[in-house]
Order: C-alpha cells, then structure tokens, then sequence
C-alpha cells in the first residue's frame, strides 16, 4: 500500500495526499475529509522511516523516570491531550531513574528519528540535556533551572508548595510537622525535592519553628519508609505531622503510620505533594499539593511541538501550586 494507491483511491493527486498527510497549510475540509476516507477504507499507514527521510516522522519520545509515580499519568494524560488533534504519537520509554539507561533511550529515540523529547523526572544532569538538544528538540519536565537555553522546562513552583505544605499544616492546629524526603545516596541532587525541602524549612523558620527542622531521607520502599517514621515517631519530641514529599512517599507514610498504631488526622497528619489519583480513594482519602499534572503535559507538548516548528527562543513554564484538603489532615 502506497501513498499513490491512496491517491487513486481518492480521485486526487499524490500531493493533495501529501498534503494532507503533512497537516499542511491550505488543505480544505473537503479534500481532508475525501483522503481521510480512503485511507480509512485502505487502511494505510505512512512509513515512518520513509516519513524520516523527508524530515519528520510525526513520533516524539516520552522519558519516565519510572512507572510507580502516580503522579505521572497525569502528566501523560495531559500530553495526549495536547496531541490529540495532531498526526503526533507518544512512544515511552522508561529511563528507570538511571541516566545511563536514559541516555541509551535518547540515542534509540535519535536513531529512530523522533520529532522531539519529552523528559519526565530525568536523571541527566545539565550537561547531558545539552548534548541531547544539540540533535532534536527536548523539554524537560521536573527540572528547575531557569537558566538553560539549549531546551524547555515545565514545573510547578515547588518551594512555594512546601511553603504551602507549612502553611496548611499550622492552620489545622498541627505543631511540629516534619517531613520525609527523596533519598539521594545514588541519585544526587534532585532539584525537585530539594526546592520543596527549602520551601518547608523557610516556612517552618518564618512560623518560629527553626529549632523544629526535621528533614528525613527514605528510600522508596515501603519498609524503608515505615523505619524512617518510626524514626521520627519514637523520637522525644516527635512530629504530630508528616510530608511526604511525593504522593508515592506519603501513601506509604500513611500505610507506616496507622500499622505503628497511630491515628489519622487525630494523632499524626499526613500531607503528600502532586494530589495523584489514590490520595481520592477513600481509604487513603490523602491531602496533598495539586501541581496541575494534566496541565504540565499539555504546556509540555505544546512547547515541543513549537520548537519543532522552529522556535528558538527558551521558555521555562511554572505551574502554581494549591493545597487539595481531605482527611489526613483535617482535624
């Protein structure tokens, strides 16, 4: 099946099909509609290595860092959204919170000649972002630095939520909040968590609170988790609420804290950060920071595709961040 058996099938020529294939300038609605029809009907698909060879293949990456962050199938849904009237199609690949993984990922992704890059919650530190840009357009989702030139960011104003974090936690008559963060002993900085961390412990400081900082490391496991917090717990001046910095982390700490005995809201509060779909299910029933994941994927998308067609200028887009009450905190 050719581009030409779509043409005679259609009654047009091979450039009105080309066109439209193309999504090109000047198309009318009834020659879309006609060539459309036909290749419905023919049940045609454009080669994408041959699409490859004139330019573009209508494909773009998508990089997770993994798949046990609710979090981001929001994000994804969001950059489905932003597709959805585009001959686009996202294909994952899961960097596993590694960057040589990811780095093997991008260089499939460039063989195979995507359109662009989206990364989510990428391991690659600057300089690698920057030799990725130098072969096709890349945003990057969960990486805060204002700065770059060489790609697009997207993120949520995450000091502001751990302000936030504070804020709500101070207001529900919770004294001593603590938090429980990323453990970096193999990732490194992580700007994502570490913003929220500066965020909580300004608060705390602005609130009198100085002298009551605790900032807790956790793997993600969930025995990791449960140790932190019996941790803190049988600490002498323990915490009446707990952050988790992360959604992922705080539905674990909710899981540590009532199989430790403890009561939720009335003994210990437990707030989360990117109001993911499990903190609504009712055994959960999780407060936690909406960072507006669904928005994040469409601004991504929307900022890739316009550097595919040919912006140069950096744009760095930041969501604002809102406290989503339910009743592990609501006392």
């Amino acid at each position: 099946m050719t581009i030409r058996t779509v043409a005679e099938h259609a009654g047009v020529s091979v450039a009105a099909v080309s066109k439209v294939l193309r999504d090109a300038y000047g198309v009318s609605a009834a020659l879309r509609a006609k060539v459309e029809a036909s290749i419905a009907t023919l049940n045609y698909r454009p080669s994408a290595a041959a699409r490859g060879m004139r330019g573009q293949t209508y494909t773009i990456g998508v990089i997770m860092a993994d798949i046990n962050n609710p979090f981001y199938p929001q994000i994804f849904e969001g950059i489905n959204d932003g597709l959805s009237d585009t001959q686009y199609i996202p294909l994952i690949g899961l960097g596993r919170g590694l960057a040589t993984i990811e780095t093997t990922i991008v260089h499939a992704m460039v063989d195979r000649q995507m359109d662009g890059i989206i990364m989510i919650g990428q391991r690659l530190n600057t300089p690698g972002l920057n030799e990725v840009a130098k072969s096709l357009p890349i945003v990057v989702v969960a990486h805060h630095e204002p700065t770059a030139t060489a790609f697009d960011t997207v993120n949520n104003d995450d000091e502001l939520g751990g302000r936030l974090v504070v804020e709500h936690l101070l207001a529900q008559g919770y004294k001593r909040p603590a938090m429980i963060t990323l453990s970096r002993a193999q990732l490194g900085r992580v700007d994502v968590s570490d913003r929220r961390e500066r965020g909580f412990a300004k608060a705390m400081q602005a609130a009198g609170l100085g002298h009551y900082v605790h900032i807790e490391a956790a793997e993600a496991e969930l025995d990791d988790v449960t140790a932190t917090v019996r941790e803190l717990l049988e600490r002498p001046d323990p915490p009446d609420a707990i952050f988790g910095w992360a959604d992922y982390y705080a539905l674990e700490v909710l899981s540590a804290v009532r199989t430790l005995g403890y009561r939720v809201p009335e003994d210990i509060g437990v707030i989360g950060y990117d109001n993911s779909e499990p903190c609504s299910f009712t055994q959960n029933n999780l407060t936690s920071i909406d960072q507006s994941g669904r928005e994040i994927g469409r601004q991504a998308v929307r900022m890739l595709l316009e550097r595919i067609g040919g912006r140069t200028t950096v744009e760095h887009f930041v969501t604002t961040p809102k406290v989503s009450l339910r009743g592990s905190t609501q006392r």
